[in-house]
């Protein structure tokens, strides 16, 4: 009755206000110097966002298969959804390998009749590897960026599906693959005929290259841009009419930049630039495996590889989790939480072994998932990997999508749902703040906001023994005495006793705590406390 009539008087004062301004009378003076910060984060759609990544020529079938196949002329080839993807040979003609000119016919159109999958899945951002015209099935061999590769569509497609992202509430990011381009390409070609070519500085010619040219690690078919000229730097993302503006401008919210570490800081820095002067809030993320720390703002976030490798050795056993969380707690003081909230934290993706192969117990991979969608960062799903498809090392990590997977009764695609609505659910999660929770024998953090009720703590037993320990939650408004509920389902409930908590955890065990508020009675201790 008290609580009631304290919001009761609150509202009054407030001139019936709203209720989240009546919780705010209760705020604290570190509250109020922290509301703004997270008020923006939830405005900036980049931030925690849940990016799920898509190869366009593999995840869904086209139904134009009869009138696409003239685009697969041989060496190409044609496969059935059915077939898996396997190691081919080195073809000298093409300076390719067979299984990179292997295709399964998916295309832009058939993507965009899965949507709904998508969005029911909960994902805000639809990532599609490189779809500019190139040789190969993955394209990371660009002929012509102002180009679609016909074997996915046009460009009109490419706006088309912008479109119909945006009115599902999601955004489109593209691969931008700008440290080199395909051997094929016209502008190389002229390059290399002629040495009064206008594009013979575009790329690094000479004798000393295996080739001819510079080529990104010494594979031929990846002639290097030559980013040191101005021209070759305007075509890619500096001039108005430039590759990185004018996507933007057909209605795409960012890119993805292959391998980015490449590219340097300084190019990396004007082509991020370019892309705000362009579109405000667009977002560029870098692929860059090193210790993220000094590339923002060079980009406005990196592929947290670091993360990831932190992750898969903790979860396996590999790590003892008091290092793990010194490494994490460093990274998060070192490189900042907004930068880490921007950078996407995947598992897998087409470059690596999925999930299911990398960690093949459930009981590790499902620990590294709910790390993966607790520690600061935008979560990045690999398409199939929430069905719990495996593959091993390229190309067998590239294998189509298992529609047929998509049932009611998949543990893995469940569990998955249930991380996403977990994350949606939890404001601290997706903009919160990162702080480790003191522990010795568990791996434990806090993720907060400036309100109380916002608070998460997470605590996994990362060991192969059962553990039980008092960890201690250095949140001054937890209240002592109230309980701390587990949200994956568990019924595990842990009282506060002056900040501690004790903890019992079998074996790759794990909680995601969040405070009881109000346990019944009319009474609760946080009736003052925002």
């Amino acid at each position: 009755m008290r609580f009631a009539l304290l919001c009761a008087a609150a509202l009054i004062v407030c001139g019936h206000a709203g209720a989240e301004e009546a919780m705010a009378l209760n705020a604290n003076r570190y509250d109020r110097q922290l509301a703004k910060t997270f008020e923006a984060r939830e405005k900036d759609w980049r931030n925690g966002a849940i990016v799920y990544q898509v190869l366009p020529d593999r995840f869904a079938p086209s139904s134009r298969l009869e009138e696409k196949k003239s685009l697969y002329p041989a060496p190409k080839v044609l496969r059935r959804w059915e077939e898996l993807p396997a190691r081919g040979t080195y073809l000298e003609g093409a300076r390719v390998w067979s299984h990179e000119i292997d295709f399964w016919g998916g295309d832009l159109q058939s993507l965009a009749g899965k949507l709904d999958y998508v969005q029911q899945l909960g994902a805000d951002v639809v990532y599609l590897n490189p779809v500019h015209l190139a040789y190969t099935n993955h394209k990371y061999d660009a002929l012509d960026y102002g180009q679609i590769s016909p074997e996915f569509g046009t460009r009109a497609d490419v706006k088309n599906l912008a479109t119909d992202v945006h009115k599902r509430g999601m955004k489109l990011v593209l691969d931008g693959v700008f440290n080199h381009m395909g051997r094929n390409s016209p502008k190389f070609v002229d390059a290399m005929r002629s040495a009064k070519s206008p594009y013979r500085d575009w790329f690094f010619i000479g004798p000393q290259y295996p080739g001819g040219a510079r080529a990104w690690w010494l594979a031929e078919n990846l002639p290097e841009l030559n980013l040191e000229n101005p021209k070759v730097r305007d075509h890619v993302y500096a001039a108005p009419d430039s590759v990185v503006r004018s996507y933007l401008r057909d209605g795409i919210d960012g890119w993805r930049l292959d391998v980015a570490v490449d590219i340097g800081f300084n190019y990396l820095d004007g082509l991020t630039r370019a892309a705000h002067a362009q579109k405000p809030g667009s977002l560029v993320v870098g692929e860059i495996a090193n210790y993220p720390k000094e590339w923002y703002p060079a980009v406005d976030g990196v592929m947290n590889f670091t993360l990831r490798e932190i992750i898969l050795r903790v979860a396996s056993g590999a790590m003892e989790p008091a290092l793990a969380m010194a490494m994490v707690t460093r990274m998060v003081e070192e490189s900042g939480t907004e930068p880490l909230l921007k950078s996407w934290l995947m598992l897998d993706n087409h470059d690596t072994q999925r999930i299911a192969t990398a960690l093949p117990q459930v009981q590790q991979r499902q620990l590294a998932q709910v790390l993966q969608f607790t520690l600061p960062g935008a979560p990045n799903l690999y398409y199939g990997s929430e069905l719990g498809m495996t593959g091993g090392d390229d190309p067998e990590m590239r294998a189509p999508m298992r529609w047929d997977w998509v049932t009611a009764d998949n543990r893995s695609l469940a569990w998955t749902r249930q991380l996403i609505q977990l994350r949606k659910s939890q404001r601290a999660l997706r903009v919160g703040n990162y702080r480790p929770v003191t522990s010795k024998k568990l791996l434990a953090f806090e993720r907060y906001t400036d309100r109380a009720q916002d608070t998460v703590v997470v605590v996994a037993n990362t060991t192969a023994a059962e553990v039980t320990e008092t960890v201690m939650v250095a949140n001054s408004k937890l209240m002592n005495t109230f309980a701390m509920v587990d949200r994956l389902g568990s019924g595990i409930s842990l009282k506060m006793q002056a900040s501690l908590l004790q903890v019992t955890l079998p074996a790759g065990g794990y909680v995601v705590l969040t405070p009881e508020l109000s346990p019944g009675g009319g009474y609760s201790a946080y009736k003052r406390v925002q």
